[in-house]
């Protein structure tokens, strides 16, 4: 008996493959998400920065992030590092330092911010004074905000108890 031959056609697949985490500039992302709001994951990229940086490398900001090559990838964080965008959009124009206008990003915007706070605190400005104190900065009401441990308003005295009577020994 002769065997049935089965025609059997192979699919090719029309889902790109998904990676499901995607390391960026040292970030963890979901891969399903967009590349603009993944891209917004990265500490000191605003929503407006991700959507030039997408438009600048030319990389569709709708398209999920998972499906990008490592080139694509690549090509993201060097802009980001390095980016060639109008000094309005860096995070850190004018830099004391330099003097030059940069982007910075992840632990370096944590510890430039930090050593900021501590230079006004050793010039002894207003607003390093402030920061000391742990009081607001920017001029804010500080009347029924911003405070510690203290109730507002009135409070009630509570109500003394009378003083207990001490036990006299009874004679029998």
């Amino acid at each position: 008996m002769p065997l049935a031959v089965v025609n059997m056609e192979i699919k090719p697949e029309t889902k790109q493959d998904i990676k499901r985490i995607i390391r960026i500039m040292s970030t963890d992302i979901d891969g399903n998400l967009s590349v603009e709001r993944a891209l917004r994951k990265v500490k000191g990229v605003s929503f407006m920065f991700s959507r030039a940086v997408c438009t600048s490398t030319g990389v569709d900001r709708k398209r999920k992030v998972g499906t990008l090559s490592d080139n694509e990838r690549k090509g993201l964080e060097n802009f980001i590092s390095n980016p060639s965008l109008p000094a309005w959009m860096l995070n850190r124009r004018k830099d004391p330092e330099t003097g030059k206008d940069m982007h910075i990003t992840m632990a370096d915007l944590s510890l430039r911010k930090r050593e900021d706070i501590n230079q006004m605190k050793r010039m002894h400005c207003y607003k390093g004074v402030r920061h000391e104190l742990g009081q607001p900065v920017r001029g804010q009401s500080t009347r029924s905000t911003f405070r510690t441990q203290k109730s507002v308003g009135v409070s009630k005295k509570k109500a003394q108890a009378a003083p207990a009577k001490p036990k006299t020994a009874e004679k029998k």
